[in-house]
């Protein structure tokens, strides 16, 4: 029998919630890490997108990348609707997390796939 990895959608947003990216990720600590310091190239980066105001958990990599195309095709409207279900205030939800360090296994590769 096969083990299923958990997979996030992770809706992120810059320090004045005027831009939301939302991204699929199998590690989330990783990949916010990598967000934070600015080690993935594309929107993130060029936005300054390092808060982390949302996620949803998935037992399925087909399950979380079709919620995050559905996530992705709704409007600014709905996007926001969904982070203040679980964050009313846009707090910074990696706060949680202790990433000062890069997590265990993180390839430290100056360009990572967005």
């Amino acid at each position: 029998m096969k083990m299923c990895q958990q997979s996030y959608v992770y809706p992120m947003m810059n320090k004045s919630n005027t831009v939301v990216y939302a991204g699929v990720t199998s590690d989330l600590e990783k990949r916010i890490y990598e967000h934070k310091r600015k080690l993935v190239d594309g929107f993130t980066r060029r936005y300054n997108i390092n808060k982390l105001v949302y996620y949803e958990i998935f037992d399925h990599i087909q399950d979380a990348i079709s919620r995050e195309k559905q996530i992705k095709a709704g409007s600014r409207a709905k996007k926001m609707d969904l982070i203040k279900s679980m964050n009313p205030n846009f707090e910074d939800l990696s706060q949680t997390f202790e990433i000062a360090s890069p997590p265990a296994g993180l390839a430290m590769t100056a360009h990572l796939n967005d």
